[in-house]
């Protein structure tokens, strides 16, 4: 049994998948937060998963400088056998205090560069790595000139945000200048942190994404599997619905896994879980990002369901640096799939209809939706869902047109027009 160090946490799914997953192995951890009531404010504090560590630790995180030191002393009392963390903003801090305390775990240059866009793109297109034309520029002469050279419509996007957080899809100039204005006017992300000023732009490419979720050890990545994702918005990237496995033939498979594994060998990451993001083309597939940390939206979910293996788990294994437990087993699931409510107008919520026998459902497994009184505003990212569900079927590819057709078949109403939306 090992003892981890918990650097913060995505607040949503992951912040009570990744305890359970280092339970489930009989690992311990501590908690390190700057603050802990950031993530009890939208849950039942009593019960809360992180609540279950067996330290919980204030520190200011965002100052790496001040946060070794103040480490190293509590390994001293402490001793820990591993570092980590769900969220991105956190995971070139994790892998800091793994190399000042000898711990396991990628290195810190590979972390860095996985987790700034810009840097990806960089790295990635020097090693060959297919992907979009792209520039990286942080003055609006430069970030024009680069759009007209690649050629609209463009992708626009912060180097450093998650969860299409100011992702945009531009068509001309105008749209271009109100796309950046939009990222400049968030300089700080949500956790306190300053962001980089550059945007990163790049050729928008047409097809279908999907995610790969992988598991790096020893420097051998294996490919654990592939997700499906279907994207919705005007001029926004909103994940809408999941499904693993992708219903995928196989040579298209393998390509798309091919790219993950040599995204993952150009950015010399090894000893983590990662989850990449790739689009399907006529030409080929594009990388679209590297997350070297198991995937959100409750993919891995997803994935234990129908293989059995449990990815925060095998995240909490590599952290203490054990080789990961990556044999599937015949779970009786062919496919498995989640899809979100996405709201796509603002107002106070007053019911939601349409989820009656959902309970009763020998597919849907889980369900959460929001409730009433609840403040909405038109999502344009991933952080504004309204609810989901989450269905299972024996037959392969099934499970997300069932989950899409529950959601579809929803009526959210609000109490300032009473309107259906």
């Amino acid at each position: 049994m090992g003892h981890l160090l918990m650097v913060e946490s995505w607040v949503g799914s992951m912040s009570t998948l990744l305890p359970r997953g280092i339970h489930r192995r009989d690992h311990r951890f501590t908690f390190l937060t700057r603050d802990l009531g950031h993530y009890l404010r939208s849950a039942n504090a009593a019960g809360h998963p992180l609540l279950g560590a067996a330290n919980i630790v204030s520190a200011e995180t965002n100052d790496e400088a001040a946060l070794l030191p103040f480490v190293r002393g509590l390994h001293e009392a402490l001793r820990f056998d591993g570092v980590l963390s769900s969220c991105d903003y956190y995971l070139p801090t994790v892998a800091a205090i793994a190399a000042d305390l000898g711990l396991p775990g990628p290195s810190r240059s590979a972390v860095a560069a996985a987790c700034s866009k810009a840097a990806t793109r960089r790295i990635c297109a020097a090693a060959g790595v297919p992907g979009p034309e792209f520039a990286v520029a942080d003055q609006w002469s430069e970030i024009a000139a680069a759009a007209d050279r690649i050629g609209y419509p463009v992708v626009v996007k912060p180097v450093d945000l998650c969860g299409g957080m100011f992702v945009r899809l531009v068509d001309n100039a105008d749209q271009l200048a109100a796309a950046v204005a939009a990222i400049a006017g968030f300089p700080v992300n949500a956790r306190g942190q300053l962001r980089a000023p550059e945007v990163l732009i790049e050729q928008y490419v047409h097809g279908p994404e999907y995610s790969v979720e992988t598991v790096t050890w020893a420097g051998h990545t294996s490919v654990v599997g592939i997700t499906d994702k279907r994207v919705v918005g005007s001029g926004c990237f909103i994940e809408a619905g999941h499904m693993f496995p992708a219903a995928l033939e196989p040579d298209q498979a393998e390509s798309i896994g091919d790219l993950a594994r040599s995204a993952i060998e150009a950015l010399g990451l090894d000893g983590t879980v990662a989850h990449i993001e790739i689009k399907s083309t006529t030409a080929g597939p594009r990388l679209i990002e590297v997350n070297p940390r198991p995937a959100g939206n409750r993919i891995t979910e997803l994935v234990r369901r129908v293989t059995g293996i449990d990815l925060p788990a095998v995240h909490a294994d590599l952290a203490a640096g054990r080789r990961p437990e990556l044999d599937t087993r015949d779970t009786g699931i062919g496919s498995a799939a989640i899809a979100f409510l996405v709201p796509d107008r603002a107002g106070e919520l007053e019911r939601i209809d349409g989820s009656d026998g959902w309970s009763g459902a020998g597919h849907v497994v889980e369900h959460q939706l929001a409730e009433a009184g609840k403040l909405v505003r038109a999502a344009d990212n991933n952080n504004e869902y309204l609810g989901h569900v989450m269905v299972v079927d024996p037959a392969p590819d099934a499970a997300g047109t069932i989950a899409q057709k529950l959601i579809e078949n929803l009526h959210v109403s609000y109490r300032d027009t009473g309107e259906l939306a």
